[in-house]
């Protein structure tokens, strides 16, 4: 005869519930599936959805070309020039450049205290299509020096200022302008709702590509993210390297130099950036070794990137498979999130970061459902480094160059997106709770964004007349 079950094992087929241990990392067995939603909606007792509306400038606020100053300490001197004159192009261009500036003006807005991973710079020009590892497009956001947990609302005010720069440097009426801020937040509402009501697993990996223009009903975006895509799939490592490379006598091939963007290097220091991909390797996944022990390491060259970037340190390292077939890894500088410094004021910690690369590489992958497949970081001389895959089918809308009917479009699109990936790190039923039902926060953070957007025309023409003036040195470049 079999031996009867114990008590426990006998009452585990009453229906009596299992008494089990509180797992550390999951949810509370028998907490209330509302309880974060109602925690949200009480929030609004001590922030009012309209207080978001108010830009407070203190009169400590460093002017504008105080503030181009400060953020481009630690760049590389002789760029600066390059920067500034980016920056002095347009008001758009100058927020680009000015998330730090932004920071310290967010810092004296009214926050809920709801963290999320925020991207720290979520301007309308850093969302854009990029290949995943089997070459299908992405389109998601796209740039993350700055990130850090922080306050959701950051992210979401800066692009709804930045579709009002973006809408206006495009030609677009007023009223456009305003709406399209507007609807960037009544997407982010909307969407963060939708995904508060999914099971968890489905919230965590939504929004599918192809369901993306519907759900958001940007159909008048169709034919530009058609075209855009179209670009992306061209921009590879190889075409990268059939312009940018020469053949060497041994077979391989070496960077050219195309002055102000590419330049090759000294040998110490082309070898020190090699070196540093043997670090750079352990950041990786055990199974990504196999496939870069196929490519060997022929070249190094220092390349010039984005606004908010230029002066930071950044390389291209060229590598080549059995075939002569390019992989090109971009090795960026990582420099402390320009946003740290006024976390604090806003009710945040500043941890230190163990390593400023693995900050952005972890931030990334925290709000990206897809991310590089080769993200890493490393250190060259003792400084940091983030490591990814350099012209990875990218394509990117310039918001600034839509034609008016689509400006929206594009607002609503990537609202969306960006609460998508702060629902990565922020419950959604949270947020959602605190968002609610009707257009208030939208119209708030509207009436913000049109207020930051002249703040920010006023900044750029500061720095405008400083250029004039000799007060600060500026250089058109590409």
């Amino acid at each position: 005869m079999s031996e009867a079950p114990s008590g426990g094992e006998a009452a585990a087929g009453t229906g009596a519930a299992r008494r089990l241990p509180q797992v550390p990392g999951f949810r509370p067995l028998g907490s209330a599936a509302s309880a974060p939603k109602q925690e949200g909606k009480a929030l609004r007792a001590r922030v009012p959805r309209s207080a978001h509306a108010a830009l407070d400038l203190d009169a400590g606020r460093p002017d504008a070309v105080t503030a181009v100053e400060e953020s481009g300490r630690g760049r590389l001197p002789e760029l600066t020039p390059l920067r500034v004159g980016r920056m002095a192009a347009t008001p758009f261009a100058f927020l680009r450049g000015s998330a730090g500036l932004m920071a310290y003006d967010l810092a004296r807005t009214p926050v809920t205290g709801i963290g999320a991973q925020i991207c720290g710079d979520a301007h309308a020009a850093n969302f854009g299509l990029y290949g995943d590892a089997r070459g299908a497009l992405v389109i998601d956001l796209n740039d993350f020096d700055e990130t850090v947990h922080g306050p959701w609302e950051w992210d979401l005010k800066r692009l709804a200022a930045s579709l009002v720069l973006a809408g206006r440097e495009a030609g677009a009426d007023e009223d456009v302008c305003r709406a399209a801020a507007h609807d960037a937040v009544g997407a982010y509402r909307r969407t963060m709702r939708l995904l508060a009501k999914l099971p968890a697993l489905d919230a965590w990996n939504a929004i599918a590509d192809e369901e993306l223009v519907s759900h958001t009903d940007a159909h008048d975006l169709v034919g530009t993210l058609e075209r855009v895509a179209e670009k992306a799939r061209a921009n590879t490592s190889g075409r990268f390297a059939a312009r940018s490379t020469e053949r060497t006598e041994d077979g391989g091939r070496r960077f050219v130099d195309a002055p102000p963007v590419l330049r090759r290097v000294p040998d110490a220091e082309a070898a020190a950036v090699a070196s540093s991909l043997e670090q750079y390797l352990a950041t990786l996944p055990a199974d990504r070794h196999p496939l870069l022990a196929r490519y060997a390491v022929h070249d190094v060259a220092f390349r010039v990137v984005g606004t908010g970037s230029v002066g930071t340190r950044s390389y291209v390292v060229l590598l080549l498979d059995h075939r002569g077939e390019p992989l090109v890894l971009q090795v960026k500088e990582a420099r402390p999130s320009a946003l740290l410094p006024h976390l604090p004021a806003a009710g945040f910690d500043t941890p230190e970061a163990e390593h400023e690369g693995r900050r952005v590489v972890e931030g990334q992958k925290r709000m990206q459902v897809i991310s590089d497949s080769l993200l890493g970081w490393t250190s060259v001389d003792g400084r940091p480094y983030q490591v990814r895959q350099f012209r990875n089918r990218k394509g990117s809308v310039d918001p600034a160059a839509l034609a008016a009917d689509q400006v929206d479009d594009y607002a609503r699109m990537t609202g969306a997106l960006l609460a998508r990936a702060h629902s990565h790190s922020a419950d959604p039923r949270l947020i959602a709770g605190y968002c609610g039902k009707n257009d208030e926060l939208d119209e708030a953070v509207a009436a913000f964004a049109v207020a930051y957007a002249d703040r920010t025309e006023a900044d750029h023409t500061d720095l405008v007349a400083a250029v004039r003036a000799g007060r600060i040195a500026a250089e058109a470049g590409v």
